[in-house]
């Protein structure tokens, strides 16, 4: 599966981000994230686009407390059905294991380790798949708005018995302290917060044996259509890995995946889609990245894209932008600012 985290999460950061003011639209222009992917619900964003998206926030905040507010996260963060079977469990502590069980439906991008205590149970998280590096708020705000999931499926007021960074500490760590309730320990090995064995004992005042076992199931149906969806983004990535040597083959793509050239053409077509359709859509992403964004010549922009031929690479432009590659590199991105 590759990592990915669901729309839903992303619609609540730009929410949080709002909150404090930094506008939407500035963000994913900065981002260079498209803004109707937000809005579909099957959409799914690769960690390092959620981290981008991090990256241009704060650098348009100029806040390096951006989302250390537990208000703002337990109004806007949405954890759609994971929150639904964590309120039909028993306690906290089962519902930390729907969590642990589960958390991939939300981000398979965000590791989640629950670590036992003398005192109780660590929560420890952090991130993968990532080439860049992740902001250390990215990493504090999926502990801080874990912690709030919790305080919402208990009903009450939960205070970590200790909460530990593994970075070095801002000029003021005073917005970090207030969110999470108590002194933040910096430079430490791990993202993590010690949860209290009674606070792991509360009950759960919506638990529900019958619903329970329902909300799983959809869960369960999820995890499985993601492990089906990752066939398209290891296609994907692929395709782009083979592009600088010419036009890839299905059989070539097929023989870096492991897979059957049968195989993969049975997998594409389960989805909805083919080869053709897929290369297309890569070359069609990169063109634009090359072309909008880094102002690449057409004839390299092109050899990238793995054409042999200058008017074939021409042809393809004008189907996809009705412009030919030259007048698209002049027209640059309407979706990011003239500053970048």
């Amino acid at each position: 599966m590759i990592p990915t985290s669901s729309s839903a999460w992303v619609r609540g950061l730009l929410r949080v981000f709002a909150a404090q003011g930094v506008e939407r639209a500035a963000v994913l222009a900065r981002a260079g994230l498209a803004a109707h992917r937000v809005e579909d619900d099957q959409e799914r964003f690769a960690a390092d686009e959620v981290t981008r998206l991090w990256e241009a926030a704060l650098a348009l905040s100029g806040n390096p407390a951006l989302g250390m507010d537990a208000e703002l996260a337990a109004r806007h963060i949405d954890f759609q059905e994971l929150g639904m079977a964590m309120l039909s469990s028993a306690d906290l502590q089962g519902a930390l294991q729907q969590a642990a069980r589960y958390l991939a439906v939300i981000s398979s991008a965000t590791v989640f380790e629950l670590q036992p205590d003398p005192q109780g149970e660590w929560i420890a998280m952090g991130h993968t798949g990532t080439a860049r590096p992740v902001p250390v708020q990215r990493s504090a705000f999926s502990l801080l708005a874990m912690l709030c999931l919790c305080r919402w499926v208990v009903r009450r007021p939960i205070v970590p018995l200790q909460v530990q960074l593994a970075c070095d500490p801002p000029p003021s760590d005073a917005a970090y302290a207030h969110a999470f309730g108590g002194p933040v320990r910096w430079r430490a090995p791990r993202h993590r917060l010690l949860v209290a064995a009674a606070d792991l004992a509360a009950p759960v005042p919506s638990h529900s044996a019958v619903l329970l076992p329902l909300h799983e199931r959809v869960l369960d149906e999820r995890m499985q259509e993601l492990s089906e969806e990752g066939i398209l983004q290891r296609v994907r990535a692929a395709i782009e890995a083979e592009l600088p040597r010419g036009e890839p083959r299905r059989h070539e793509v097929a023989r870096r995946l492991d897979l059957s050239d049968r195989m993969l053409q049975r997998r594409l077509a389960a989805q909805g889609t083919s080869f053709q359709a897929e290369l297309d859509a890569v070359r069609r992403h990169l063109a634009e990245q090359y072309l909008c964004r880094q102002k690449l010549a057409p004839g390299q922009a092109g050899y990238l894209l793995g054409f042999s031929d200058e008017s074939n690479f021409i042809r393809a432009c004008k189907r996809w932008f009705g412009m030919a590659p030259g007048a698209l590199r002049a027209r640059g991105d309407p979706e990011v600012p003239p500053d970048r």
